[in-house]
């Protein structure tokens, strides 16, 4: 199955999945905020004659997104800003993917309006099997459409609940003294 994929962010590792998803014979669309970047992104892909869109925005990017999947920092804020920028301006059955080896999915979910279209990803990086976090809420639709984008990438899939207590939750616990968390 072929999909519109929005990639946010045009460093190292969102070019690289780029390519590998435009090679799968997805739709891709990569947006940063950089022209530079955009650039040499668009030099590479002419080279190795992969068609892949370049935008400056990311509602240009969503805006007929099958998934959209963030390339930013691996920190709470960076990904509770950009799950918001996607949540706001992608369609509502696009599903929100984020890589990250630290946070939890359940945090960023949550703070979405479409808890059930929000999955992460683990060892994205490496070479073995990639591990598909899903928060209480996700669906099984969700879970399936990331898992067949990956697999068309040539990697093993696992799908796995999110193994981690929300940040959010334990900074609330932590904040009112609260022991309902254990």
């Amino acid at each position: 199955m072929t999909l519109h994929i929005a990639i946010i962010g045009a460093g190292h590792s969102g070019r690289e999945f780029a390519l590998a998803c435009a090679s799968a014979g997805h739709k891709v669309v990569l947006e940063d905020v950089m022209p530079a970047r955009l650039r040499q992104a668009g030099e590479i892909f002419a080279s190795l004659g992969r068609e892949v869109g370049l935008v400056l925005s990311v509602e240009d990017a969503v805006r007929d997104a099958d998934v959209a999947i963030d390339f930013v920092p691996d920190e709470l804020e960076s990904k509770l800003e950009i799950f918001s920028l996607l949540d706001r301006m992608a369609p509502p059955r696009t599903i929100l993917c984020t890589p990250s080896e630290t946070l939890s999915i359940t945090d960023l979910a949550s703070c979405t309006y479409r808890a059930d279209r929000c999955v992460m990803v683990r060892g994205l990086a490496g070479d073995g099997a990639v591990r598909l976090l899903r928060a209480g809420d996700t669906s099984a639709e969700a879970c399936a459409v990331v898992e067949g984008m990956l697999g068309s990438l040539g990697r093993r899939v696992v799908i796995e609940a999110d193994p981690d207590l929300p940040m959010l939750m334990k900074n609330m616990g932590l904040a009112t003294g609260s022991s309902f968390l254990g």
